[in-house]
């Protein structure tokens, strides 16, 4: 099953290949557009749109590797799918290591290639879930007062309250106060959960 918003670019100067692919790409219910060039997909892609893209390697002007890099540059993460007219080791490796979720060879056989599609847009909803979080979370601690945020920092250190307290010279039940305070604003219920989330998003 698909992702009901996600969008599947496919680019390939073949049309025979992109007619092809592109009626696979519809079989299993998604979402898709077809570019003969990686200069016309740049014009028209649009990093907020969830999916994946599908690019063939050895592209006119272009190639694949370059729409990747520059992708990467303006989308992130954004889960890439290279198709190739032929076997090359060395290229899947640097495809792969530069984040590509699979290197596939034409023709390619349409289960492989659906099970590709839909490991992507995983990924990619996976990876857009991850994003939303960490700028809730960052946004949250935008929020909190210096005291606050003096509090925060000495739990995220692994600090008891009686040890906090301690070391701003305020009462522990001060601390018990503050420390509620930015749980409640950072949306947790428990101090093991706001340093997960707080490390999680440093990271």
């Amino acid at each position: 099953m698909s992702e009901a918003a996600a969008k599947v670019y496919l680019v390939d100067d073949d049309r025979s290949v992109r007619t092809a692919i592109g009626r696979l790409i519809a079989s299993a219910g998604y979402d898709y557009e077809c570019y003969a060039s990686a200069e016309e997909f740049l014009r028209h892609f649009d990093p907020a749109v969830p999916g994946c893209l599908v690019l063939d390697l050895a592209l006119p002007g272009m190639d694949g590797f370059a729409i990747q890099d520059r992708i990467s540059s303006i989308a992130g993460d954004r889960p890439i799918i290279f198709l190739t007219g032929r076997g090359d080791i060395p290229a899947s490796v640097k495809a792969m290591k530069a984040g590509a979720v699979d290197f596939l060879t034409k023709p390619v056989d349409a289960d492989i290639f659906l099970t590709a599609i839909e490991s992507a847009v995983a990924r990619d909803s996976n990876l857009r879930s991850a994003s939303s979080v960490r700028i809730s979370v960052e946004r949250s601690i935008a929020s909190l007062t210096p005291r606050e945020r003096q509090i925060l920092d000495q739990i995220v250190d692994g600090r008891l309250n009686k040890q906090i307290a301690h070391d701003l010279g305020i009462a522990e039940k001060t601390v018990k106060v503050h420390r509620s305070r930015v749980m409640k604003k950072v949306g947790v219920r428990t101090v093991a959960d706001l340093v997960r989330r707080i490390v999680e998003t440093r990271s």
